[in-house]
């Protein structure tokens, strides 16, 4: 919506009768004016790219008894013996942990510090990319055997499960994914200024995807977890940029 208010309110000032003045002085016209549309819309872009999500406006799936929203940051307890995991190696199917979440479309970069008062196996949270029950991404932090994890679960009507393990454990760490074409690629950072990629995994371009906060306790009685600073900026869709490169002229 604001993208569109930002490209109307462009538009309005190219078709005054002043700019439609200088338009027909121009040795060029049409060349100019597609130029200068094709940088508004650009300027529009980058200005709503740098506004954070906000956490109001989201909404619940398998919402969970007690959680708030203070000072920009979710803080929930997490739902008992829930998450989310398909078939594969367990033989089970369980679709029912909190994931607080908004919908984009196409290609976007989203980020969040994550906070957790891991206790129990597999306690974890991070984020959740779906598009629907068989089709999903998360990733975080998740406690295993008394470690702490970078952790990713891909699942494609199957899970995967793929982890780094940490030689200690951490007071927080920063989730990132960029979503680009058919794939998504993950990344961890403690500061906030140096990411390192975990994973690249596909998922299914050209179909609206649900993302947001997401935290488990598969085995436990729930525990305290944070998430602030979350964030999804779009990105210019990477097929529509290489068409426009090649139509400026």
């Amino acid at each position: 919506m604001q993208i569109l208010s930002c490209s109307l309110t462009f538009a309005k000032i190219i078709f005054t009768p002043d700019y439609l003045q200088l338009y027909h002085k121009n040795r060029n016209p049409i060349m100019k004016m597609k130029k200068q549309i094709i940088g508004g819309i650009a300027l529009c872009a980058s200005l709503q790219a740098g506004m954070a999500q906000s956490l109001e406006k989201m909404q619940w799936f398998n919402e969970p008894e007690q959680w708030k929203i203070e000072n920009q940051a979710l803080t929930m307890f997490v739902t008992p013996q829930s998450d989310y995991w398909r078939i594969s190696h367990y033989g089970f199917t369980v679709d029912d942990a909190p994931f607080y979440y908004t919908t984009y479309g196409g290609e976007f970069e989203v980020k969040v510090k994550v906070t957790g008062d891991y206790k129990t196996r597999f306690d974890q949270a991070g984020l959740m990319l779906r598009i629907d029950h068989e089709n999903y991404i998360k990733t975080g932090i998740e406690f295993v055997d008394g470690k702490f994890n970078l952790s990713t679960v891909v699942t494609h009507k199957t899970s995967d499960w793929s982890v780094i393990t940490l030689d200690k454990p951490v007071p927080y760490v920063w989730i990132k994914a960029v979503r680009r074409l058919d794939a998504v690629e993950i990344f961890y950072s403690f500061d906030d200024k140096e990411y390192v990629m975990m994973r690249n995994a596909w998922l299914q371009d050209h179909v609206p995807v649900m993302v947001g906060l997401m935290a488990a306790s598969p085995d436990g009685n729930g525990f305290n977890a944070t998430f602030e600073n979350f964030k999804v900026k779009h990105l210019p869709d990477l097929r529509r940029q290489e068409w426009l490169k090649k139509n400026m002229e």
